[in-house]
């Protein structure tokens, strides 16, 4: 194995993905797994879950399904005791996200509630309790996936904005907590991707070409794009790399005019 090989690998890693069964979370399992990595695939969906893993498994990569409703604290907390069980983790990557749009007058309380649910309290239970088998074993990564609305501000959906703003500085404060032990806590913020989650803008024309207008690349983002930097983060390529915020966005937050 060459120099640059050996600094790109996850031979020997084990991952865990939320979010895993689609998407962003989907493209980025698999890249994690070809760099070496075992993954465990976490989703709320159990049949497309499964069904992903045993395609994985088909390709000799080890890929494990849990499945979990990151918003229910007993399912999670059954979640982390299962992740615990298999072995030490490395690398965390906190990708699911929900997102739930209405007009700020009318957002319901169960809709704020459940978007901090999966977009922040999860994410913050899987860090408090998977870091200390990173500190154990002398570093970790823990990855959490944020987007470009934690930079800027964006209408009908207060809930999703404020939630990826709080992931975001919750980023920087356990980079803070866990510095010291080798442990390292980036976030990696995508633009305008492809997905189910953007499917109303995709399948609107004007919204579709206005996206992509709007990109410096002039164009929408594909689940693929995400993973040299998920495979960068998670590696020793970043060493050195911190509470830092990687925007995979086609140049969206950079235009000016």
């Amino acid at each position: 194995m060459s120099f640059l090989d050996s600094l790109f690998s996850l031979h020997g890693k084990r991952a865990v993905v939320t979010g895993a069964a689609r998407g962003l979370g989907l493209a980025m399992t698999e890249g994690l797994l070809h760099a070496g990595a075992d993954v465990v695939m976490v989703g709320s969906n159990e049949e497309r879950l499964n069904e992903e893993a045993a395609i994985f498994e088909s390709k000799g990569l080890r890929a494990t399904p849990m499945t979990c409703d990151l918003a229910e604290p007993e399912q999670l907390s059954a979640l982390i005791d299962n992740i615990l069980t298999g072995g030490p983790v490395q690398v965390l990557v906190n990708n699911a996200g929900v997102t739930h749009t209405h007009e700020l007058a009318e957002y319901p309380d169960e809709a704020w509630n459940h978007t901090f649910d999966v977009n922040v309290r999860a994410p913050f239970q899987l860090a408090k309790r998977l870091s200390p088998i990173m500190i154990e074993n002398r570093g970790g990564s823990i990855i959490n996936i944020t987007s470009i609305a934690a930079e800027v501000g964006m209408p009908n959906n207060p809930a999703y904005i404020a939630a990826k703003g709080a992931l975001k500085q919750l980023t920087c404060a356990l980079a803070a907590d866990l510095g010291e032990y080798g442990v390292r806590v980036n976030n990696i913020g995508p633009g305008y991707f492809k997905t189910d989650m953007a499917q109303l803008s995709w399948n609107d024309p004007e919204r579709r070409k206005a996206r992509a207008e709007r990109a410096l690349l002039k164009r929408w983002g594909e689940p693929i794009d995400l993973v040299g930097a998920v495979i960068y983060l998670a590696s020793d390529a970043s060493s050195f790399v911190t509470g830092q915020s990687l925007y995979v966005d086609g140049g969206w937050l950079a235009k000016g005019l």
